[in-house]
């Protein structure tokens, strides 16, 4: 909207105030004058919600002591100055009047819906989208679907304009009325003490700045409901337990023709009887025999979703040492595999029949000059 246009619209007329009219004054009128015109009282009525339009279009711009200075400057110099912006500055720039904050703040469903008109910038245009709410859930998956991936579906409970009264809470037939305290502001001043006041949430109708008399046996007047969908989710391969996995675009609906939120998946991933992990690592624990940690052997390790792969165990191996399988570990972001680690656990039979007991004896027997722990003793002496 160009000044020009500005300047050919008498706000004052249209709020029915002169032009000398105190700020008292304007406010009064303009209660008055959106109280008589609002939506709710005339539901359908095209010629009032055009007149409630104009009525806080005027209120917008003469009912600030700023952009009032402005306006009158305007029309008084014959619309000599730039594009009039209506909004209140801050560092430079200009921000829009938005009827959904003057109606309450109300979400998809309300009359803010009907009624979000902005100007600025020479322009009008509809109240802005408003992106959905982000949801967050938990799922649960095996071991080897962490590994894999897996799509699972998810049952989901969002909050949403109550179905049955479409978000305004009241009950159907009826509509909510314009509250009497914040005269549909939302909003009241309160003295903090001497001349200081500031604004705050209207009590009786709790900032929405609409009084529901009949509500909506649904929502309670709440306007606002659950709504339960169910979504398949793709969980990618590699994903942690206790990881946070983010899905753009599966969370509620957007308003006003918005985009949806995201969803927010809490994977635990359950526990598996051989194989565990540690960062892009599987690891297994593999018991070998003593004689195969003496001699060396050639073992078959099993590997997750795959054929058997065989560990060279060399000669003299001890318990408990850790052995690296390339490339048959989790999958990396690169698409590259991580390893496999091979944990050696050395098994000492409960019980030997007496063909082995002869033979450990005998090894004993061999082995009789070696004392293990004559370090340990020789140190403890000293």
């Amino acid at each position: 909207m160009t000044s020009a246009d500005w300047a050919n619209k008498d706000f004052y007329k249209v709020l029915g105030v002169s032009k000398d009219a105190s700020s008292d004054e304007i406010k009064k009128a303009y209660r008055k004058l959106a109280r008589a015109n609002h939506p709710d009282s005339h539901p359908g009525d095209k010629a009032a919600e055009e007149r409630f339009k104009q009525v806080a279009e005027a209120y917008d711009v003469v009912g600030d002591p700023e952009k009032r200075k402005k306006y009158d400057d305007l029309r008084s110099y014959g619309g000599g100055f730039g594009p009039f912006t209506a909004g209140r500055t801050g560092g430079g720039g200009s921000t829009t009047f938005d009827m959904g904050d003057f109606l309450g703040g109300q979400g998809g469903g309300g009359f803010g819906d009907l009624f979000g008109t902005v100007f600025g910038g020479g322009r009008t245009r509809q109240q802005a989208p408003r992106r959905g709410a982000d949801v967050e859930t938990d799922a649960t998956i095996s071991f080897v679907d962490s590994i894999d991936g897996v799509t699972v579906s998810l049952r989901l409970a969002s909050d949403a304009p109550c179905p049955d009264c479409n978000g305004t809470g009241a009950r159907a037939g009826t509509v909510p009325r314009v509250c009497p305290e914040c005269d549909g502001v939302g909003m009241h001043a309160a003295s903090v003490g001497g001349a200081f006041t500031m604004n705050e949430t209207c009590p009786a109708c709790r900032g929405r700045g609409l009084v529901v008399d009949d509500p909506c046996p649904s929502c309670n007047g709440s306007g606002r409901g659950m709504s339960s969908r169910t979504v398949q989710a793709r969980i990618p391969a590699g994903v942690k337990d206790g990881q946070r996995i983010r899905l753009r675009g599966k969370g509620a609906n957007g308003e006003r023709g918005g985009p949806p939120g995201d969803l927010y998946v809490n994977v635990k991933v359950s526990s598996h009887p051989v194989f565990g992990r540690k960062g892009d690592s599987l690891t297994v624990t593999v018991p070998i025999g003593f004689d195969e940690a003496a001699l060396g052997a050639d073992i078959k390790v099993p590997t997750l979703n795959g054929a058997p792969v065989t560990v060279k165990i060399p000669p003299g191996t001890p318990n408990g040492r850790t052995f690296r399988v390339r490339g048959k570990g989790v999958q990396r972001k690169d698409g590259h595999k991580g390893d496999l680690l091979v944990t050696v656990d050395v098994h000492v039979p409960a019980v030997l029949d007496q063909k082995a007991r002869e033979a450990v004896q005998a090894y004993r027997e061999a082995t009789a000059g070696s004392d293990l722990r004559a370090n340990l003793l020789a140190g403890d002496a000293r």
